[in-house]
């Protein structure tokens, strides 16, 4: 699985974070998400479809 995640359409809700702590963070000055890997292990697969489930701009995309 690869996480693609476009910052330009990230509104800093901060979904994503609580989803897969793991993967995801969010800038300080600004709260956008930024990845912490885009290959997350294999145990965090449905936590990072939760994140892009419940992400409110589809900001996160998921690739095989």
């Amino acid at each position: 699985m690869k996480i693609l995640l476009d910052q330009d359409k990230c509104v800093a809700s901060g979904q994503c974070v609580p989803a897969a702590p793991d993967v995801f963070d969010q800038r300080e000055e600004d709260g956008i998400a930024v990845l912490l890997t885009d290959g997350p292990a294999a145990g965090a697969a449905d936590d990072v479809q939760q994140a892009a489930t419940v992400c409110p701009t589809l900001a996160i995309r998921l690739a095989e």
